[in-house]
């Protein structure tokens, strides 16, 4: 059992949902209302080779099974005149794509978020707190836009978003969407090399500051939450780790890698939040397509 604050429990000894356990009947209906002029705004970068991604993370690879090429080359139509194209694809999540993380994907010691054995994340899906536990999620999403408040396109590599930063922005709810812009995809299209020299991110007291105020989901457009080093590795120790304090000990889903531009440039702090991961068993995360109603 983990020592620090945490909702271990408090859903019940079996939960498996952590702070989506909010997102009830009446907090969604509540919600639908930030909506006013039904604007719908994707917040998900592209899939594909040439986006923005960790390095040395094995890239999606898209494949045509069958295509037009095929029927020129004499392959036979399906039906009479009938021909089709079709898609092979293969995903990994985790630093290549806009995704959601399961509570299954990080934790410390034997034990994954709630108490479940962590034993049982086993090679071919986790027994517990997979990403298919997640269903749907409709919430009031709220954008903590960081850099725009300082006054820069970008936050650099080094910086760590503090509480009072995100309190200078806007503040969160009981079941609100957290989503917080650092403007660091933008430097992709500028310089691969820059992106992976680092990533700035929340700081371990701005990820406290929004579990106290029991968000739903945290959000973020850089890959980890947290910042990253040189090594797009973080440098918290482990209890000040975003993904334990997040994921493990609170029980908070993450997304990462949006692509928030659009939703910047509408100038909306509050709007409705959609996301439904793919019901990947056992998953430790899915590719998402988060959307914004405005």
């Amino acid at each position: 059992m983990v020592s620090e604050p945490n909702n271990w429990g408090r859903f019940g000894p079996d939960d498996q949902r952590g702070t989506l356990n909010l997102l009830n009947g009446p907090a969604v209906l509540s919600a639908l209302r930030a909506a006013v002029t039904g604007q719908v705004v994707s917040l998900a970068g592209p899939i594909g080779r040439r986006g923005p991604h960790l390095r040395g993370r094995p890239l999606p690879q898209h494949y045509m099974s069958i295509d037009g090429a095929d029927f020129a080359a004499g392959a036979r139509p399906v039906g009479a005149g009938l021909r089709m194209a079709d898609d092979a694809l293969i995903v990994s999540a985790h630093g290549t794509t806009t995704h959601m993380d399961a509570l299954c994907h990080m934790w410390s010691g034997e034990e994954l978020y709630n108490g479940h054995p962590a034993a049982e994340v086993r090679s071919y899906g986790a027994k517990k707190c997979g990403i298919d536990q997640v269903g749907g999620v409709v919430a009031k999403g709220v954008l903590f836009d960081v850099p725009r408040h300082l006054g820069v396109e970008h936050l650099p590599a080094g910086h760590r978003i503090t509480p009072g930063e995100l309190a200078a922005v806007a503040d969160v709810s009981p079941g609100d969407v957290a989503v917080i812009r650092t403007g660091w995809p933008l430097v992709w299209g500028r310089s691969p090399e820059e992106y992976w020299s680092g990533q700035p991110g929340l700081s371990a007291d701005a990820g406290r500051w929004l579990a106290a105020r029991d968000v739903a989901v945290v959000a973020c457009d850089n890959a980890a939450i947290g910042g990253l080093n040189e090594r797009q590795l973080a440098d918290e120790e482990l209890e000040d780790d975003l993904h334990l304090i997040l994921l493990h000990r609170h029980g908070i889903h993450l997304v990462e890698m949006l692509w928030l531009e659009g939703l910047a440039a509408a100038g909306r702090t509050d709007f409705v939040f959609v996301a439904a991961p793919l019901r990947l068993v056992g998953g430790t995360a899915s590719p998402l397509n988060p959307l914004a109603i405005l």
